[in-house]
């Protein structure tokens, strides 16, 4: 007790707010020069970048066929970055395995791959269970509330999810700037889950998804086609880190 009787004991502090995690800027490798990947994936490192964007397809959950496995494996020999790997193909939980032996860090799969919640929850715990970071994904065309009841249990939370602005399948689209209150709601519903935009960003755009909540950057052209790459990643890790303060 004080001189005046009253208790020395501090009140006990009132919870932090959970706040956002910090920018992550990830170029995509899709922009790239596919003969020299190593070399360019050390350029934007070099750079600046915190992630390597691997857009992996599979040419029947969308049109395009791009790369797998095997070439994750041989890039993951010749760099240290974070191998963040998008998942668009039909069956995720075939590429778990594979993927983990070849070193991806991040699994980021399609909810419209999956015929059900179950089926969701299953490939997110199969995904964790191998080691890597467990990302899902959502078309323009799907809604925040798909993965409400995922990300609502901690036992199930994903690490990521990532919000495309364009219809997955090719590089180089435009931005659609209608997805930013999908972005939005995410992000005021799970202040410290790290949200990926995909599709359509550059200087010009990066304001409109970094107010809306985006703290993980994929972009493709905009950086890999830019004068100064360094420059390209400079200027989107300002917009999100001055719209988030």
């Amino acid at each position: 007790l004080s001189r005046c009787g009253q208790s020395l004991e501090r009140s006990p502090r009132a919870p932090t707010e959970p706040t956002m995690p910090a920018c992550k800027i990830s170029p995509s490798l899709l922009a790239a020069d596919f003969a020299n990947m190593a070399s360019e994936s050390k350029k934007v490192l070099d750079g600046g970048a915190d992630w390597l964007h691997l857009d992996i397809m599979d040419g029947h959950f969308v049109p395009n066929l791009t790369f797998g496995p095997p070439v994750v494996q041989s890039l993951a020999k010749h760099t240290d970055g974070f191998l963040d790997c998008h998942l668009m193909v039909t069956d995720p939980s075939a590429y778990v395995g594979p993927l983990a032996a070849a070193g991806a860090h991040m699994f980021t799969f399609h909810v419209e791959a999956v015929k059900d919640d179950e089926e969701l929850r299953a490939v997110c715990a199969e995904v964790r269970a191998a080691g890597m970071k467990v990302g899902v994904a959502l078309k323009p065309g799907t809604s925040a509330e798909a993965v409400f009841a995922l990300c609502d249990d901690s036992k199930t939370k994903p690490d990521m999810v990532l919000v495309m602005t364009v219809e997955p399948g090719f590089g180089g689209q435009k931005f659609q700037p209608e997805m930013m209150p999908k972005v939005r709601s995410l992000r005021q519903r799970y202040p410290d889950l790290d949200i990926q935009v995909d599709g359509g960003l550059a200087p010009a755009t990066i304001d409109a998804a970094a107010d809306a909540g985006a703290n993980v950057i994929v972009a493709g052209s905009a950086v890999f086609g830019a004068p100064d790459p360094a420059a390209a990643i400079a200027a989107l890790r300002r917009a999100v880190d001055q719209l988030s303060g």
